[in-house]
C-alpha cells in the first residue's frame, strides 16, 4: 500500500501554557478531548460560520501542530496572532515543509487521521518526505471515503463546516463553549438546515474536470471537486439529489451520467422529499 508525500502542506507550532485553552476557545475542534497520536480536522470560521481556514491538528508533547495548505499558512498564522492578545501562547512556523500520508501496513510512525478512522481506514500523517507514491492514490482514497479539502473540493469562505462533514468526522464540537462562528453552526445543527454535503461520485466513463456542474433535469445540484479517473468528490444539495433519485431523473456531470453516494460512515441518506429534508 502507498505512502504519499504532500508537498503543498505546511505546519505551524502552537505552544505555551495557554495553548490548549487558546485553541479550544477559537477553532471548531474539541482540543481538550484530543488524544495523543490522533490528528483531527478543524477550521477557523468567519463570524458568519463559513470556513476561513481548514487544517489538521494534533498534539506534539505539550505543544500542538497545525497542518494546513502551504498557501494558507502565513495568513492563518497572522489571524491566530490577532486573537492571541495577552495569552501565554507562542505561534511559529515549522521549517520542515510537507507531510507524508501512509496507509502502508508497515507504517509505524505518525498520527492517525480521524477522518479516515471514521470510515474504518487507518491513515497516518507524518512530518517530512517519506513517500514515493503518486498523489493520485491519496486523492482516490479521499474520494472513496468522502474526505474533502479546500482548494480541490471547496473554496474558503464559501462552505459551512456541515458542507464538508466536519460535524460528523471529529472536526466540529457541539459540546464546548463559544468559538468564532459557533452560533451559526449550532443553529444549523439544531434546526437541521444543512443541505449541502460531500458525496462520492462515480461514472462508467472518465469524469470531466474539477468544477464541472452536476445537474438534474438541467438544474444545478452541485459541482465536481477532486477527480481521479472515473471517481471523484462533489458537494451537492442532497435534497435536490434525493428528489431526482426518487423521480428517476439522471444526474449528469457535464454530459456524463454519474452516480452519487453519501459516505456510509456518515449515516446520512438522500431525502426523498422536502418534508424528509426538513425532518
Amino acid at each position: 500500500m502507498p505512502a504519499v508525500f504532500l508537498k503543498d502542506r505546511a505546519l505551524l507550532r502552537v505552544s505555551g501554557a495557554d495553548a490548549e485553552a487558546f485553541l479550544h476557545n477559537l477553532i471548531t475542534t474539541n482540543i481538550v478531548s484530543l488524544a495523543a497520536g490522533e490528528a483531527r480536522p478543524g477550521a477557523l470560521l468567519t463570524p458568519q460560520g463559513k470556513i476561513l481556514f481548514d487544517f489538521m491538528i494534533w498534539r506534539d508533547g505539550a505543544d500542538f501542530i497545525i497542518e494546513t495548505d502551504v498557501g494558507q499558512r502565513d495568513a492563518l498564522l497572522k489571524r491566530l496572532a490577532m486573537y492571541k492578545l495577552r495569552a501565554a501562547v507562542t505561534l511559529e512556523p515549522v521549517e520542515e515543509q510537507g507531510v507524508t500520508v501512509s496507509w502502508d501496513e508497515e507504517a509505524a510512525e505518525g498520527v492517525a487521521d480521524s477522518r479516515f478512522a471514521k470510515a474504518g481506514e487507518v491513515l497516518l500523517r507524518c512530518r517530512g518526505n517519506h513517500g514515493t507514491a503518486d498523489a493520485k492514490f491519496y486523492d482516490a482514497l479521499r474520494a472513496a471515503n468522502g474526505v474533502a479539502i479546500s482548494g480541490a473540493d471547496f473554496a474558503l469562505q464559501d462552505a459551512f463546516p456541515h458542507d464538508v462533514l466536519l460535524d460528523l468526522n471529529g472536526g466540529l464540537s457541539f459540546k464546548k463553549g463559544c468559538y468564532v462562528g459557533q452560533e451559526v453552526v449550532s443553529r444549523m445543527q439544531h434546526r437541521g438546515t444543512a443541505r449541502r454535503r460531500v458525496v462520492s461520485v462515480s461514472a462508467d466513463a472518465y469524469l470531466p474536470a474539477t468544477g464541472t456542474e452536476i445537474t438534474a433535469a438541467g438544474k444545478p445540484v452541485g459541482a465536481l471537486g477532486t477527480v481521479v479517473g472515473k471517481n471523484g468528490l462533489a458537494i451537492v444539495r442532497i435534497d435536490r439529489v434525493g428528489e431526482a433519485i426518487a423521480s428517476g431523473i439522471p444526474l449528469l456531470a457535464g454530459e456524463t451520467t454519474v452516480s452519487l453516494r453519501l459516505p456510509p460512515w456518515s449515516g446520512l441518506t438522500f431525502p426523498a422529499n422536502a418534508d424528509e429534508a426538513s425532518a
